[in-house]
Protein backbone atom coordinates (compact mmCIF):
# COMPACT_ATOMS: atom_id res chain seq x y z
CA UNK A 1 0.00 0.00 0.00
CA UNK A 2 1.51 3.20 -1.11
CA UNK A 3 0.47 6.50 1.30
CA UNK A 4 1.84 9.65 1.02
CA UNK A 5 2.44 11.66 4.79
CA UNK A 6 1.25 15.03 4.59
CA UNK A 7 3.86 16.85 6.08
CA UNK A 8 7.56 18.88 5.68
CA UNK A 9 8.11 18.72 9.18
CA UNK A 10 11.24 15.58 8.94
CA UNK A 11 10.70 14.97 12.68
CA UNK A 12 7.01 13.92 12.55
CA UNK A 13 8.28 11.14 9.53
CA UNK A 14 11.40 10.49 12.15
CA UNK A 15 8.94 9.65 14.95
CA UNK A 16 6.30 7.17 12.87
CA UNK A 17 8.41 5.54 10.79
CA UNK A 18 9.44 2.64 13.11
CA UNK A 19 5.54 2.41 13.61
CA UNK A 20 4.82 1.51 10.23
CA UNK A 21 3.88 -1.69 9.48
CA UNK A 22 5.73 -3.59 6.05
CA UNK A 23 2.71 -3.25 3.61
CA UNK A 24 3.10 0.26 3.87
CA UNK A 25 5.56 2.24 1.70
CA UNK A 26 5.46 5.97 3.09
CA UNK A 27 6.09 8.70 0.74
CA UNK A 28 7.03 11.73 2.08
CA UNK A 29 6.26 14.97 0.15
CA UNK A 30 9.85 15.77 -1.46
CA UNK A 31 9.32 12.11 -3.04
CA UNK A 32 6.63 13.30 -5.21
CA UNK A 33 7.93 16.37 -6.02
CA UNK A 34 5.74 18.59 -3.38
CA UNK A 35 8.24 21.64 -2.43
CA UNK A 36 6.00 24.41 -2.11
CA UNK A 37 3.95 24.63 1.57
CA UNK A 38 0.51 23.14 1.82
CA UNK A 39 -2.12 26.23 3.15
CA UNK A 40 -3.29 25.41 6.70
CA UNK A 41 -6.09 27.85 7.01
CA UNK A 42 -8.86 25.88 9.10
CA UNK A 43 -10.27 26.72 12.34
CA UNK A 44 -9.45 23.38 14.29
CA UNK A 45 -7.19 20.35 14.16
CA UNK A 46 -9.52 18.39 11.61
CA UNK A 47 -10.21 21.46 9.06
CA UNK A 48 -6.32 22.08 8.82
CA UNK A 49 -5.52 18.05 8.57
CA UNK A 50 -8.33 17.31 5.88
CA UNK A 51 -6.77 20.20 4.02
CA UNK A 52 -3.56 19.00 3.69
CA UNK A 53 -4.63 15.80 3.03
CA UNK A 54 -7.10 16.77 0.26
CA UNK A 55 -4.53 19.11 -0.68
CA UNK A 56 -2.29 16.21 -1.99
CA UNK A 57 -5.05 13.09 -2.91
CA UNK A 58 -5.99 15.85 -5.49
CA UNK A 59 -3.08 17.01 -7.24
CA UNK A 60 -1.07 13.72 -6.95
CA UNK A 61 -3.51 11.37 -6.68
CA UNK A 62 -1.97 9.48 -4.23
CA UNK A 63 -3.71 7.86 -0.64
CA UNK A 64 -2.84 10.06 1.73
CA UNK A 65 -2.43 11.09 5.47
CA UNK A 66 -1.72 14.32 7.05
CA UNK A 67 -2.18 15.14 10.68
CA UNK A 68 -2.50 18.27 12.47
CA UNK A 69 -1.31 18.78 16.00
CA UNK A 70 -2.37 21.83 18.73
CA UNK A 71 -0.88 21.63 22.16
CA UNK A 72 -3.55 23.18 24.56
CA UNK A 73 -2.81 24.92 27.73
CA UNK A 74 -5.49 25.22 30.83
CA UNK A 75 -4.37 28.50 32.00
CA UNK A 76 -4.23 30.35 28.46
CA UNK A 77 -8.02 28.92 27.82
CA UNK A 78 -6.64 26.45 25.29
CA UNK A 79 -4.16 28.36 23.12
CA UNK A 80 -2.14 28.07 21.53
CA UNK A 81 -4.26 25.37 20.04
CA UNK A 82 -4.25 25.26 16.20
CA UNK A 83 -1.84 28.12 16.32
CA UNK A 84 0.75 26.02 18.28
CA UNK A 85 3.67 26.04 15.12
CA UNK A 86 3.34 29.65 14.74
CA UNK A 87 2.66 30.98 18.61
CA UNK A 88 5.47 33.34 18.21
CA UNK A 89 5.34 34.19 14.89
CA UNK A 90 5.27 33.49 11.19
CA UNK A 91 8.89 31.78 11.51
CA UNK A 92 7.83 28.81 13.49
CA UNK A 93 11.35 28.97 15.83
CA UNK A 94 9.77 26.03 18.29
CA UNK A 95 12.62 28.26 21.13
CA UNK A 96 10.35 31.35 20.41
CA UNK A 97 7.35 29.49 20.75
CA UNK A 98 8.57 27.47 24.02
CA UNK A 99 9.79 31.42 25.58
CA UNK A 100 6.72 33.18 24.95
CA UNK A 101 4.74 29.89 26.32
CA UNK A 102 6.79 30.34 29.60
CA UNK A 103 6.82 33.72 29.86
CA UNK A 104 3.35 33.97 29.56
CA UNK A 105 2.36 31.33 32.22
CA UNK A 106 5.31 32.91 34.43
CA UNK A 107 4.14 32.72 38.29
CA UNK A 108 0.77 30.71 36.97
CA UNK A 109 0.45 27.58 39.58
CA UNK A 110 -2.01 25.70 37.03
CA UNK A 111 0.21 24.02 34.14
CA UNK A 112 -2.29 21.72 33.26
CA UNK A 113 -2.03 20.84 29.14
CA UNK A 114 -2.56 18.56 26.28
CA UNK A 115 -1.72 17.72 23.61
CA UNK A 116 -3.83 16.58 20.47
CA UNK A 117 -3.85 14.93 17.52
CA UNK A 118 -5.84 14.49 14.54
CA UNK A 119 -5.40 12.45 11.41
CA UNK A 120 -6.88 12.57 8.37
CA UNK A 121 -6.81 9.74 5.95
CA UNK A 122 -8.08 9.78 2.20
CA UNK A 123 -8.22 6.72 0.76
CA UNK A 124 -9.60 5.75 -2.91
CA UNK A 125 -12.47 8.53 -1.79
CA UNK A 126 -13.20 7.59 1.67
CA UNK A 127 -12.40 9.68 4.38
CA UNK A 128 -11.34 9.20 7.81
CA UNK A 129 -10.37 10.48 11.31
CA UNK A 130 -8.26 9.47 13.58
CA UNK A 131 -7.31 11.43 16.96
CA UNK A 132 -5.05 11.08 19.58
CA UNK A 133 -4.53 13.00 23.05
CA UNK A 134 -1.78 13.31 25.97
CA UNK A 135 -2.23 14.94 29.20
CA UNK A 136 0.11 16.20 31.17
CA UNK A 137 1.34 20.14 32.50
CA UNK A 138 4.38 22.40 31.23
CA UNK A 139 7.34 22.73 33.28
CA UNK A 140 8.74 25.60 34.41
CA UNK A 141 11.65 25.01 32.33
CA UNK A 142 13.30 23.23 29.28
CA UNK A 143 14.49 20.02 29.65
CA UNK A 144 15.80 16.91 27.45
CA UNK A 145 17.66 17.21 23.95
CA UNK A 146 15.03 14.72 21.95
CA UNK A 147 11.87 15.25 20.57
CA UNK A 148 10.71 18.68 18.90
CA UNK A 149 8.49 21.71 19.35
CA UNK A 150 7.59 22.10 22.72
CA UNK A 151 8.64 18.39 23.83
CA UNK A 152 10.91 20.08 26.24
CA UNK A 153 8.67 21.52 28.30
CA UNK A 154 5.57 19.42 28.54
CA UNK A 155 5.77 16.41 30.54
CA UNK A 156 3.08 13.46 30.29
CA UNK A 157 1.04 12.61 33.54
CA UNK A 158 2.58 9.97 35.20
CA UNK A 159 6.30 10.58 34.40
CA UNK A 160 8.95 12.59 35.97
CA UNK A 161 10.55 13.55 32.42
CA UNK A 162 9.60 15.61 29.43
CA UNK A 163 8.96 14.63 26.31
CA UNK A 164 12.01 15.48 25.50
CA UNK A 165 13.90 13.87 28.00
CA UNK A 166 12.42 10.39 26.55
CA UNK A 167 13.69 8.40 24.44
CA UNK A 168 11.66 8.04 21.08
CA UNK A 169 10.73 4.44 21.89
CA UNK A 170 9.37 6.01 24.89
CA UNK A 171 7.57 8.54 23.38
CA UNK A 172 6.01 6.23 21.01
CA UNK A 173 4.39 4.50 23.50
CA UNK A 174 2.15 7.21 25.24
CA UNK A 175 2.27 10.23 22.48
CA UNK A 176 -0.69 11.84 21.10
CA UNK A 177 0.60 10.93 17.65
CA UNK A 178 1.59 7.66 18.09
CA UNK A 179 -2.04 7.11 19.39
CA UNK A 180 -3.44 8.52 16.69
CA UNK A 181 -1.24 6.94 13.88
CA UNK A 182 -2.35 3.66 16.11
CA UNK A 183 -6.32 3.86 15.28
CA UNK A 184 -4.97 4.61 11.90
CA UNK A 185 -2.69 1.45 11.26
CA UNK A 186 -5.33 -0.72 12.79
CA UNK A 187 -7.74 0.64 10.48
CA UNK A 188 -5.67 0.04 7.27
CA UNK A 189 -4.95 -3.59 8.70
CA UNK A 190 -9.12 -3.79 8.94
CA UNK A 191 -9.01 -2.77 5.25
CA UNK A 192 -6.19 -5.14 4.57
CA UNK A 193 -8.19 -8.15 6.40
CA UNK A 194 -11.54 -7.15 4.67
CA UNK A 195 -10.64 -7.42 0.74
Amino acid sequence: MDLVFATHNLNKIKEIEPLLPPYIRLHTLQSIGCTHDIPETGDTLEENALQKAKYISERYGYGCFADDTGLLVKALNDAPGIHSARYAGSRKNAEENMDKLLCELEGNPERKARFETVIALILEGETRFFRGVVHGEITLERSGKAGFGYDPIFRPAGYTRTFAALSLKEKNRISHRAKAFDQLIRYLSSLRTNS
